[in-house]
């Protein structure tokens, strides 16, 4: 029985003000759910404080280190309250955008090729690097989201400056062999992929000014892929969601390339819930409205009924 449900929001990683858009947005839902519960930012609350509370259930919306990473999962569990999403296991290997790579190459699933590093890179190094991976690479934080530290390039000197800033941020950097083609997501909600959604920016690549600033970005969903070409991107993204030990709900990104062939980047394993948002356009796409879209994720959660869902506002 849910008597409090506790949105754990805000937190402390680079994607705080994301994070406390996507839980305002979430609590908003639960109100119109009728479903009591709190905005809990867990950057200026302790999380014993959610017993002394009477919360029941957590919703977490925490994006990035510290609340996508395993941790507060780890945290609840500890506390015997049942949370939203994946758990620890998959949550810290999600988080790792290498581990799950090497995940993904073990199983046979169509990965970029890349290197890790852990240190600045040496000119020689670097120009080593592009050689191996195709000339044109994107660089990563390895525990990083909502594109923060990353960078395109295609030079041994600028992939040295692009390591040393990514190395600012994270001890551990993945160069992947850039994918010239275009972008999609893929939601998936239980075992299901909602449709796939294509993205579409005038800047270098998708980054956080593309993804939250920019008003020149487009999202197309439906997608423009054929019938066959969504069945087969949607069965590769819960493969891979799967594979990383990721449930409940998320998103998988992937690029398309010049063969056609779908190539995958990374799971989300707690997606951003704000209006530009990729989940509720996806779920959108797929009949279901914002809160009924949380009353799902809910209900598959928790395993309770929500009469809302099916409903129309």
């Amino acid at each position: 029985m849910i008597k409090k449900i506790a949105v754990l929001l805000g937190g402390t990683s680079a994607e705080r003000e994301v994070s406390l858009a996507s839980g305002t947005a979430v609590a908003r839902a639960l109100t119109t759910l009728q479903l009591p519960h709190i905005e809990f930012d867990t950057a200026k609350r302790q999380l014993h404080e959610l017993v002394e509370e009477g919360v029941s259930h957590a919703f977490i919306m925490l994006h990035g280190r510290g609340g996508e990473d395993g941790t507060v999962q780890g945290a609840l569990e500890f506390m015997e309250i049942p949370y939203t999403g994946t758990g620890v296991l998959g949550s810290a290997l999600c988080m790792d955008k290498v581990r799950t790579k090497q995940i993904w190459q073990a199983l046979g699933l169509p990965t970029a090729g890349y290197q890790e590093v852990r240190r600045p890179l040496e000119l020689a190094e670097a120009k080593a690097c592009l050689e191996q991976l195709s000339g044109q690479v994107m660089v990563k934080p390895s525990h990083e989201g909502s594109s923060i530290g990353m960078a395109k390039v295609d030079t041994a000197e600028d992939l040295v400056k692009a390591v040393a800033t990514a190395l600012l941020i994270d001890d551990s950097v993945l160069i992947e062999s850039y994918i010239n083609g275009p972008e999609y997501t893929v939601a998936i909600l239980g075992d299901k992929a909602l449709p796939s959604i294509k993205m579409a920016t005038p800047n270098a690549f998708y980054d956080y000014e593309a993804k939250y600033q920019n008003s020149t970005t487009e999202y197309f969903c439906p997608s423009g892929l054929s019938a066959e070409q969504e069945v087969i991107l949607g069965d590769l993204c819960i493969a891979a969601f799967n594979a990383a030990s990721a449930k409940g709900w998320g998103r998988v990104d992937v690029m398309q390339n010049e063969q056609g062939e779908f190539i995958l980047l990374e799971v989300n394993t707690v997606p951003g819930m704000t209006e530009k948002s990729l989940v509720p356009k996806a779920a959108a796409q797929a009949g279901l409205d914002f809160t009924q879209l949380v009353a799902t994720i809910i209900q598959q959660a928790f395993q309770v009924e929500m009469q809302h869902i099916g409903s129309t506002e």
